[in-house]
């Protein structure tokens, strides 16, 4: 059973990473901006609190992520593992998910940090061409990336379920060197 963690700055390749293993090991890939957007667009209880803090610009709250994570890891189809994109972004969450993953029997999830420096991100970045995606903006990403995801590094670690794979190479040489960490 394959249960996966996705860390990375921004423009690392996590999303297309994640979704090309999902594919490979038939689970579900998880990205919780993705569980958001859906959890909105159908209107579901969670999803109607969620818009309320869309629709004003605000951070949606740790306590309604860690709900919608909890709904969606509780579905069938991620009985039998998953790749989770995009949370936990900090240490806070990562012990919930922790308790959650305890909870609900589904233990012995590993780590993927998906490496890359950031000169090489910000060019990724500034290749997509998005509107909001200016460097001095993409560079703030990167110092907050830096400063709230990176302590989970060192959790992860602590706890011996970190694998380290280098994002800068072409998109088949990550999927190769993650397929052999993986299955080591």
């Amino acid at each position: 059973m394959t249960r996966l963690i996705f860390l990375g700055p921004p423009g690392a390749g996590k999303g297309t990473q994640a979704q090309t293993l999902a594919e490979h090991l038939n689970i579900p890939h998880i990205s919780t901006g993705e569980i958001l957007r859906q959890a909105m667009k159908e209107q579901t209880p969670l999803g109607i609190k969620a818009q309320s803090y869309v629709d004003s610009g605000e951070l949606v709250p740790d306590q309604l992520v860690e709900d919608l994570v909890q709904e969606r890891l509780s579905q069938p189809d991620a009985k039998n593992g998953w790749i989770l994109d995009g949370f936990p972004r900090k240490v806070t969450q990562a012990a919930f998910l922790e308790k959650l993953l305890e909870a609900i029997h589904q233990g012995g999830e590993r780590v993927v940090n998906l490496d890359a420096p950031d000169e090489i991100v910000i060019a990724r970045l500034l290749a997509r061409g998005r509107k909001d995606d200016t460097e001095e903006v993409i560079r703030r990403r990167l110092e907050v990336y830096r400063a709230e995801t990176a302590p989970l590094i060192d959790y992860y670690g602590d706890r011996k379920k970190l694998l380290t794979v280098n994002g800068n190479q072409s998109q088949e040489d990550v999927t190769g060197e993650l397929q052999k960490v993986i299955a080591s």
